[in-house]
């Protein structure tokens, strides 16, 4: 029987995690978000695991391959250990209907807003859901965290440009950095 004891915070990739360079997987452009480095460090002190839940369609796309986006995770990884912190894995989609690549161009569980890519992290690393949040900067992000049964909350910093609103896709809480996203999910 196994033991779910792990709590964490999903965290989307690009206009969250990072600054938003679209497709990129040069690792002399990663540059962090506004406040990403204390609010990881708050995570740290509080017991949470830190896992990046990422739509990577630049690989059905043929932009890139996975062997280059995992280069791009271990600068990250490099980087946030110059600071003394870390994310604690790496969970991508790299599917898209309109994709180039056969093996890649499909419908998906993975792809958010569906909550593939959490929940299947969640039964690999014991993670309990309903402890656990997931932060983004656009709804896609939230209506994945809502379905896999998350607290949720959306960092309003420009990413999200439809505002397609349902259920489902209202945060519940928007902020506006990320420091100000962990404080609300360390203090809850």
């Amino acid at each position: 029987m196994k033991v779910i004891i792990m709590k964490a915070v999903f965290i989307d990739k690009d206009g969250t995690l990072l600054k938003n360079v679209p497709f990129n997987v040069d690792p002399l452009l990663v540059s962090f978000e506004k406040n990403v480095i204390d609010g990881l460090k708050m995570f740290d002190r509080y017991g949470y695991k830190k896992i990046i839940i990422s739509n990577q369609p630049g690989i059905a796309f043929g932009y890139f391959d996975e062997p280059a986006l995992d280069t791009l995770n271990n600068k990250i990884n490099l980087l946030l250990a110059e600071q003394n912190t870390n994310i604690d894995s790496f969970y991508y989609c790299p599917h898209s209907p309109a994709g180039q690549i056969p093996q890649y161009a499909m419908e998906c569980k993975c792809r958010k807003p569906l909550p593939g890519l959490i929940q299947k992290a969640a039964h690999e690393l014991n993670i309990e859901l309903k402890n656990s949040w997931m932060v983004g900067d656009i709804l896609n992000d939230i209506e994945a965290g809502k379905s896999a049964g998350c607290s949720t909350i959306l960092i309003d910093n420009g990413g999200e440009t439809e505002w397609l609103v349902s259920k489902r896709r209202i945060p519940d809480y928007i902020v506006e950095d990320f420091l100000e996203a962990a404080m609300i999910i360390c203090n809850e």
